[in-house]
């Protein structure tokens, strides 16, 4: 099943808000609006992309924050890149399927595999009828929370 579409930051933030809630958890959201505020203002020596002023549309980015063990942020970025960092290890994430992440990590279906040889340890987030998402992780990465889903 294909998650929804969040064509804009402000639909994801509220969709991520949404989950957020569901699992008990307080979000705490910075926005960032329009060319002199954002990322994609740096982007070029004409600043952003015209066509996308031309379009009617205004940089939006933001980064939430949220309360509670792991530690996540999410960072809403234009053109839909999205980074969720979770206990310090940061996964690109596609913007509509980050709802469904933050719904796995806070599910607790997250765990941690490590090989003998070759060396290496992978934190993986299992989202039901998704590819899990996964990130190399070094030992020295690992804090209580991961080390507590170590397999």
């Amino acid at each position: 099943m294909t998650p929804p579409h969040l064509p804009t930051t402000q639909s994801a933030v509220l969709a991520i808000e949404a989950v957020a809630r569901r699992h008990g958890r307080t979000a705490r959201a910075q926005h960032d609006i329009g060319s002199d505020r954002t990322f994609a203002g740096l982007v070029g020596a004409g600043g952003p992309d015209r066509s996308d002023l031309e379009a009617g549309g205004i940089p939006h980015e933001a980064l939430l924050e949220f309360d509670g063990r792991p530690a996540v942020t999410v960072r809403l970025l234009t053109h839909d890149e999205v980074t969720v960092t979770v206990e310090g290890i940061a996964f690109d994430v596609d913007r509509d399927r980050v709802p469904g992440f933050l719904n796995a990590v806070w599910s607790d279906l997250v765990h941690i595999r490590t090989r003998t040889f070759p060396p290496s340890t992978t934190l993986i987030v299992t989202v039901p009828g998704e590819p899990s998402h996964r990130e190399s992780i070094g030992v020295h990465d690992l804090t209580p929370w991961l080390a507590g889903r170590l397999r």
